[in-house]
């Protein structure tokens, strides 16, 4: 039988920017859709409103984030590797259906599974990329008009909002999926429960590796 541990995984700024990551996409979705009158809620101008400065507040965010990876070296949690990746794809296909034991064990220097580095590298890499830098196009965009001179050149605001659509499209399926996945811990809450304390219940390592060292040399 395993024994586990209490680990103090998620520090403070990272829970802080997790929570407020979360409310900013549930309140830029919101608006948006609202915006694109998928449905009447606030009111066509104050969903504008909020959803820019809530796009402001994203954009602010993002920039400490970055900084806080960069000088704790948390970066390295989303370098891919395809080592376990199609274990742990079968595992969410197919394993976790059956009971079975979870094909990577998180920990504090690898907290991420091999599929979430992709994933949360391409969200970070591309789809947040993408919907910032449409959304800054959408705000400064200026219709032309006599007399004044527009501050983006461009004709039409077209394909910038597929660009934009498709990316609130794709952080909708995530959110959808992360909301599932969580649930994958060792309890229903226990990812939860981490997320908002910070200790999360992990593999003692020490014990773990001198059962594989004894397995190893008993073979």
């Amino acid at each position: 039988m395993k024994n586990h541990k209490k680990v103090y995984v998620y520090k403070g700024f990272e829970r802080f920017w997790h929570w407020n990551q979360s409310l900013l996409i549930f309140l830029l979705a919101l608006t948006g859709f609202e915006i694109h009158s998928s449905y009447t809620l606030f009111g066509f101008e104050t969903a504008v409103d909020i959803h820019n400065k809530a796009a402001w507040g994203f954009i602010i965010l993002i920039v400490f984030a970055i900084f806080w990876h960069v000088t704790t070296g948390e970066w390295k949690q989303y370098i891919p590797t395809t080592k376990n990746l199609r274990s742990q794809a079968e595992f969410y296909l197919f394993g976790i259906f059956r009971n079975s034991p979870h094909p990577t064990q998180k920990t504090l220097i690898s907290k991420l599974n091999p599929l979430q580095r992709l994933v949360y590298l391409g969200l970070k890499i591309l789809i947040i990329p993408v919907m910032v830098a449409s959304g800054l196009l959408y705000m400064f965009y200026r219709y032309p008009q006599d007399s004044q001179i527009a501050l983006i050149n461009i004709d039409s605001l077209e394909l910038i909002a597929l660009f934009h659509t498709f990316g609130a499209f794709v952080l909708m399926a995530f959110v959808v999926v992360h909301l599932y996945l969580i649930t994958t811990g060792h309890t229903i809450t226990s990812n939860l429960k981490a997320m908002i304390t910070g200790w999360e219940e992990l593999e003692d390592e020490g014990e773990s590796t001198t059962a594989k060292n004894k397995e190893s040399h008993e073979n």
